[in-house]
């Protein structure tokens, strides 16, 4: 499920801003086509539906969760091969509209795969199951990334998408032959109530009482604090990692040695990373090692500077990218135990889905910039400015770590 669930990230943006980019379209529309994952960091506003509205048929035979995974990954299947199909040269409006619909579907999957897990599993498993589902995240990144660059080198983008296309049958094939956490059950009904009224139990219990849970254990200004941390950590990485297929190809690297050193020698150091990120969490504590990590992740900025005065040098790109990888993955492992931790027991999921969808924001939403900063700056000044990006959260996390600690009853 992990799997299935990275599939289709880098297809709107890391492979899709190199497709663009060969093309020879503009950075700053590069960076506007970033705008299209905005369903990344809007998901909890129609998580509610996919939570409790039945399927027709389906949802009778298969279950909620089944039935919703299944529909969800056979049209997200469909989406990506029609965005294959578009030409981003010629009609950039079809891309755009196509990347918007696999975004918009992606997210859709992960909110069922994220309850899934967490019904699916019982409580002592869940840590191993979140595990397991990021390293199988980082595995469908790294088809969509280095395997549709492959695949694009010998057939051409069309060919790459299609593939990627039919990998989706991963997980559904892996959704068919798992059980319906509980068995398959009635869809949930509140007798007596209208359409509107249901719609407003949904909406209260996935976004209201979760938020006015945390404002009763925190306070206004802590949550607002903790907001902002949670939408700036990612930021300024965010903002370099964006340009960073647009700067590979100006600098002549070829799909093959980006797709072996940027995209598999990449995510094996993001997979060593977490590793690493969740030891300095057991060992020094959560906030701490977000001071640690996240600091390093923004040095880690500057050696996209020093890869433009390198120029084609494979040997400097494998240790830009592997320390941006490494330390990457170090902040996040450090990241989602700090998100985690924010969440309490009647609330887990929800908060959880909540937080996640603000993290991408800086991801999705303020990095969108980064093409109209590096045509306007230079490539050398933006990768300086997006370090200094990484200081706003840094700041706020100093400002955390010195207010009391949330309550006992969170996770």
């Amino acid at each position: 499920m992990g799997f299935s669930s990275g599939l289709p990230l880098a297809l709107t943006f890391g492979t899709l801003s190199y497709w663009l980019a060969e093309l020879g379209v503009s950075l700053t529309a590069i960076g506007l086509f970033g705008l299209v994952r905005a369903s990344y960091s809007l998901k909890f506003l129609w998580s509610p539906l996919i939570d409790r509205l039945p399927i027709p048929i389906l949802t009778r035979r298969l279950g909620r969760r089944r039935s919703w995974a299944l529909t969800v990954q056979f049209l997200l299947a469909l989406a990506i091969l029609a965005l294959g199909m578009t030409d981003p040269k010629s009609d950039p409006i079809a891309t755009a509209l196509a990347a918007v619909v696999v975004a918009f579907l992606s997210a859709s999957q992960d909110i069922v795969i994220d309850a899934y897990r967490i019904d699916l599993l019982k409580p002592e498993e869940q840590g191993a199951g979140a595990a397991a589902t990021q390293w199988g995240y980082r595995f469908g990144m790294l088809a969509s990334g280095a395997g549709a660059l492959y695949a694009a080198s010998f057939g051409g983008w069309h060919l790459a998408y299609a593939i990627m296309a039919a990998l989706m049958l991963v997980g559904m094939v892996t959704v068919w032959f798992t059980p319906e956490p509980g068995g398959v059950a009635p869809p949930e009904r509140l007798p007596g109530a209208t359409a509107m009224e249901r719609v407003a139990t949904w909406l209260e219990r996935a976004v209201v009482a979760p938020f006015a849970d945390m404002f009763r254990r925190t306070g206004a200004g802590p949550l607002a604090a903790i907001v902002l941390f949670v939408v700036l950590f990612k930021f300024g990485d965010a903002l370099a990692a964006s340009m960073s297929n647009p700067l590979y190809v100006q600098l002549g690297f070829t799909k093959i040695e980006v797709a072996t050193v940027a995209k598999v020698y990449g995510v094996i150091a993001t997979l060593a990373g977490v590793a690493i990120g969740g030891v300095l969490v057991a060992r020094i504590g959560v906030f701490a090692s977000l001071l640690i990590c996240g600091g390093l992740q923004a040095c880690s900025n500057l050696l996209y500077a020093v890869q433009v005065w390198a120029g084609h040098d494979v040997g400097m790109l494998a240790l830009t990218i592997g320390a941006e990888n490494l330390t990457g993955g170090m902040a996040s492992s450090a990241f989602v135990a700090y998100l985690s931790g924010l969440c309490s027991r009647d609330f887990t999921a929800t908060q959880y889905a909540l937080l996640s969808s603000l993290a991408t924001v800086g991801l999705n939403v303020l990095a969108a910039s980064g093409g109209y900063l590096a045509e306007r700056l230079g490539w050398v000044p933006f990768f300086v400015i997006s370090t200094i990006f990484c200081l706003p959260s840094l700041l706020i996390l100093v400002w955390l770590m010195r207010r009391p600690a949330i309550p006992a009853d969170a996770v």
